[in-house]
């Protein structure tokens, strides 16, 4: 250790006699710093610089007509983006735009296109259609901006977008607004339907009992239909032999009126002849009173009396037959007018008693000559009796003939003529009856086809019963599940809003609270754990890239020996690097780093352990160690995650990411400039120490064996010239 210290202080009295080397090292000093601190600047707030990128802006949209109001999406946006200042922007016309974005004077351009507006207007259609905004870029120019760019090409769809929605979203809440206050108007009604609809469930059964029970009688009904419809044959000829029996029967009445008026003239004729009898003999038996009897007359006087009897029997007799006839012409009907008949009846049996009285007269007079013979005394007895008789007979024939002229053929005529009415009445009816027997017919074919409509459709609803009775108790389920988990007048509460409140929430429905754990100032300070880090392995590199592992002069020193005094020195050197790099990040170009101090100790330690990788890689290995580190150099920029996350990065470098110095190195960097959390800063510090102990136990050990076989390829490399 004496010989390793003999070399440490021997490099240091060489460096401080000769101020070319005092030069050459301050520059090796201060070198990476600048690598570091030009690259935070530089990275410093890229974002924030983003007015400096042209990005042209085409506009071709024609505007629409949505409800009558005319719309121009593009036109706005040309007007907002005026007062935007996020980009630079550059309203151009299309060949112009693509022009420029050629030849890399524009890093971007945004089309919107000319059926812009229409397509958004589309909303309110059963099938809207996306607007689209065409977005071309120059990817070549670098590889940031497109990226850049693209994000306001972002911005810009997503504010009219927002906007879109703002407004679409107003209108709405302005229809949600009016349907509230209907529904509330409606809630009685709603509430009816509801009612109605558990009636419904509830008589379900009822209604199906009687769409079973009408089923029935549908069926009944179409059987008697279609045994009606076969007895319209019969009723028809029904109808038919009913008018002609009308016919026949007003034909009858009229013959026996004409009879009867034919007849009366006779009647009377013959009651005034029978009159005429019974009054000649009235007269021949007061001449026979008054002159007084001659019996030797007798025979004579018989013959007289019998003589007239016998006419008036005879005119009687005619006057019975009549009235016999008519009395059979009425009984001849269907229904007889027992009125009339009593009358006639009455009529008839007076003649016949009329005919008794004068038979009895007749008897008399043939009594005449036995009284003449046996009694001459009582002859005149006899004579008295027949004038007697004559004189009731004369009498009666003068009643009947007034009741014949004043009842009898007037109410018989009235009769028959009432008869007539009735029987053209009846023929009028039966004939109106005739009429509609086709309307009938009609109608009971019609009633026929509907019937068996009906009884189709009511067989259909019957099949479809099941159905209708589960979707209605579904239905009624689903009311009351609604009635126990929603309240209606929440619902009109969600309704009924202020539309102008709901548009500006809808404009921006989420705001984003940031609530940084480890706040960091900007992307230059997120990006200085890396760039410092990388600057201290430069550092490292431009170390072993001009200054020697090994003794060029002096005693014979043991590997060892050398090894670790010549480490000593490059230590020395790369914490000189770490001071200087950490110090310019704190208060040269004024990183905000939550704890400097560590930050500081920190770059110390990474320095440290990198000198010490990088320096064993080059002492044991010579010319291939410098290459190895540079390998390394290359491997940990990418696999490092200090720039892009880990797990964005192939395959490749997430499998030897946990095994680099450089991604232990950033992680504990990032822990003094955003907060330490010392179980992440441990770990960080373990591992970097590991790495430490390897290489120090690596070179000490393998240095002499491992160098006798790298000088003879470094001596073979020279001979040619190139490599030094």
């Amino acid at each position: 250790m004496k010989n390793s210290w003999h070399i440490f202080s021997n490099d240091l009295k060489n460096v401080s006699r000769n101020w070319v080397a005092l030069v050459i090292l301050g520059g090796l000093i201060f070198l990476p710093s600048l690598y570091a601190w030009l690259n935070i600047t530089a990275s410093w707030d890229p974002y924030g610089q983003t007015d400096q990128i042209p990005v042209g802006l085409v506009n071709e949209d024609q505007g629409a007509t949505v409800r009558d109001e005319a719309i121009d999406v593009g036109e706005e946006l040309v007007e907002t983006l005026h007062d935007n200042d996020s980009m630079q922007w550059e309203f151009l016309h299309k060949k112009e735009a693509m022009d420029k974005l050629e030849k890399g004077d524009l890093f971007a351009v945004i089309l919107i296109p000319e059926n812009f507006s229409e397509s958004l207007g589309t909303v309110i259609q059963a099938e809207p259609e996306k607007a689209n905004v065409e977005y071309y870029v120059n990817e070549k120019i670098n590889a940031i901006a497109p990226k850049i760019t693209e994000k306001g090409a972002s911005v810009i769809v997503e504010n009219i977008g927002s906007e879109f929605v703002s407004t679409v979203n107003g209108i709405i809440f302005e229809v949600f607004n009016d349907i509230g206050l209907e529904i509330e108007e409606e809630i009685p009604n709603i509430e009816q339907f509801e009612d109605y609809l558990f009636t419904i469930e509830e008589r379900l059964p009822d209604i199906h009992e009687t769409l079973e029970s009408t089923m029935t009688d549908a069926t009944e009904a179409q059987d008697i239909v279609h045994k009606a419809q076969n007895k319209m044959p019969e009723v028809e000829t029904a109808v038919q032999s009913g008018l002609d029996t009308i016919d026949e029967t007003k034909a009858f009445l009229q013959e026996a009126e004409d009879e009867l008026e034919e007849l009366g003239p006779k009647v009377r004729e013959e009651l005034d002849k029978a009159e005429e009898t019974v009054a000649s003999i009235n007269a021949f038996m007061e001449e026979i009173e008054q002159a007084g009897v001659d019996f030797s007359e007798g025979e004579l006087t018989q013959d007289k009396i019998e003589e007239k009897i016998d006419d008036s029997l005879s005119s009687i007799q005619t006057i019975e037959e009549v009235l016999e006839s008519v009395v059979e012409q009425i009984n001849e009907e269907e229904e007889p007018n027992e009125e009339a008949l009593e009358i006639l009846n009455t009529a008839v049996e007076d003649l016949q008693e009329l005919s008794g009285i004068l038979e009895d007269g007749k008897s008399e007079a043939e009594k005449i000559v036995d009284f003449i013979d046996e009694k001459e005394s009582e002859v005149e007895d006899v004579f008295a009796h027949i004038t007697e008789v004559s004189k009731d007979v004369e009498q009666s024939l003068a009643t009947f003939k007034e009741t014949y002229d004043q009842r009898i053929e007037p109410f018989v005529l009235e009769q028959f003529s009432q008869a007539q009415t009735t029987i053209a009445d009846a023929r009028a009816m039966v004939t109106d009856i005739q009429g509609t027997l086709p309307t009938v017919k009609d109608l009971l074919n019609r009633t026929d086809g509907s019937l068996t409509d009906g009884t189709e459709l009511l067989d259909e609803i019957l099949l479809e019963y099941p159905y209708i009775h589960d979707k209605v108790t579904e239905l009624a389920d689903r009311v009351r599940a609604t009635q126990e988990d929603l309240d209606l007048q929440e619902v009109i509460d969600l309704l009924q809003n202020d539309p102008e409140a709901e548009r500006g929430f809808f404009a921006e429905p989420v705001t984003l609270t940031e609530h940084p754990i480890f706040p960091i100032q900007n992307y230059g300070t997120g990006m200085t754990p890396f760039y410092t880090v990388l600057s201290l392995w430069v550092g490292g590199l431009l170390l072993i890239s001009l200054l020697a592992t090994d003794v060029i002069h002096g005693a014979d020193f043991r590997s060892r020996e050398i090894y670790f005094g010549k480490l000593m020195f490059f230590v020395l050197i790369g914490i000189l690097q770490a001071l200087i790099v950490t110090f310019g990040d704190i208060f040269l170009i004024e990183v905000n780093i939550a704890h400097p101090v560590w930050f500081v100790i920190f770059g110390l330690f990474c320095s440290f352990v990198f000198i010490t990788i990088i320096y064993t890689f080059v002492s044991v290995f010579g010319d291939v160690g410098k290459s190895i580190a540079i390998v390394m150099l290359v491997l940990q920029i990418s696999g490092s995650g200090g720039t892009y996350p880990v797990v964005l990065l192939p395959k490749f470098f997430q499998v030897i990411s946990p095994f680099l110095p450089f991604t232990y190195a950033v992680g504990l960097m990032r822990e003094a400039v955003g907060g330490i959390v010392w179980h992440n800063a441990l770990v960080d510090i373990l591992f970097l120490t590991g790495c430490v102990i390897v290489a120090v136990i690596f070179g000490a050990i393998f240095k002499e064996a491992l160098n006798k076989r790298s000088t003879k390829l470094m001596k073979k490399s020279r001979e040619t010239g190139i490599f030094h």
